[in-house]
């Protein structure tokens, strides 16, 4: 009887162990399944890859309110539009890498992911002006569609809204070949300070198509938005020296990149191509209104006077007298040389004698 008892208990117990069993196994193969779908693939890896974003900390803050540069007193300005090729050589550090390696990100996919993470507002690119109020604001959504950049919706959860998640590869950024900046040249009166402000660049996306490449305007953005972001972020600039001592912001700010000038601001709101039809005429309007800003730069500074300057020169080195030990140095010796006796001429017979 006791093995019937210890027979009927073990059965039970297996009864119910079992459909648990079944239902662990379930899910197990469920989960499997789901690993192997390669719409869930994507999907675990858009939510486990890190953004690399860099953070606004409180440092860059008060960085960014002591760097910027009012421009409200200057008594002179001229604002210049320059366009930023990317595939030359001295841009390249702007343009490199075209996708993230190593946690390390080129300017227009840092750019992309502050604005996929409502972390600064890009506004309409317009003809001939920029206007960044709020009614010009670019949504994050309407721009992926502008230039076809594929994403996926995804709801947060506890109503936190629709994220657009959006994979590396698709992200633009080998497109996007040449910027636009928007630059003032200003001489502040008040302090002496004759400099050159960055006010905002646009990302020009090239799109290979059937009537050939075409260059595509994106959008503006103020640059004073990036500038905390991208004044942490280290770039390379030599191929030479790999250290990498210099951030965005330095490339920037320093003005390390080599742009032509496109337009200037002028009352008719014209581009140098509207009045410099063929390229040469085009280069020479280019190295004028450069020459133009050298020389007003110059002009601010008076020369010393070379008549003055060469005075205090020479007195400065008549006075320069070397010492050895504290001691005068040595006086010329002069050498008397004495004077040579006349030489003793032959006795000479007197005619006297001789007769």
């Amino acid at each position: 009887m006791k093995h019937l008892y210890y027979i009927a208990i073990l059965g039970g117990f297996l009864f119910t162990v079992n459909p648990a069993f079944a239902q662990e196994e379930g899910q197990s193969q469920q989960q499997t399944q789901q690993r192997r779908s390669p719409r869930a693939t994507t999907g675990s890896r858009v939510e486990t890859q890190e953004s690399n974003v860099p953070e606004l900390t409180v440092r860059a803050q008060n960085m960014n309110e002591h760097l910027t540069q009012d421009i409200g007193n200057a008594r002179w300005m001229r604002v210049i539009y320059r366009e930023v090729d990317l595939t030359k050589e001295q841009n390249a550090p702007l343009y490199y890498p075209v996708r993230p390696i190593n946690k390390q990100m080129n300017l227009f996919t840092i750019i992309f992911r502050l604005l996929g993470e409502n972390k600064i507002s890009a506004y309409e690119y317009l003809d001939g002006y920029e206007d960044f109020s709020p009614s010009h604001q670019v949504n994050f959504k309407d721009l992926l569609d502008r230039f076809y950049i594929l994403y996926k919706e995804e709801t947060v959860p506890g109503g936190g809204g629709v994220k657009y998640v959006i994979d590396d590869s698709d992200v633009p950024s080998e497109e996007v070949k040449a910027y636009y900046v928007k630059e003032a040249w200003y001489f502040d009166q008040h302090n002496s300070v004759f400099d050159v402000k960055t006010l905002a660049i646009s990302p020009i996306l090239f799109n290979a198509g059937d009537m050939g490449e075409q260059r595509m305007p994106m959008f503006w953005l103020p640059y004073e938005s990036i500038r905390p972001y991208v004044s942490t972020v280290p770039i390379m600039t030599s191929n030479i020296n790999n250290a990498k001592t210099f951030t965005i912001d330095d490339y920037f700010r320093k003005r390390m990149f080599a742009g032509d000038i496109v337009k200037t601001e002028n009352l008719m709101n014209r581009n140098l191509q509207q009045y410099c039809p063929t390229p040469d005429s085009m280069s020479r309007e280019q190295a004028r209104i450069e020459k133009e800003l050298t020389m007003f730069r110059e002009s601010l500074w008076v020369p010393e006077d070379t008549a003055t300057v060469a005075a205090s020169t020479n007195k400065e080195s008549k006075g320069r007298v070397k010492s050895v030990r504290g001691q005068a140095p040595d006086k010329q010796k002069t050498f008397k040389q004495k004077a040579s006796k006349p030489e003793k001429s032959a006795p000479t017979r007197s005619l006297r004698r001789t007769r």
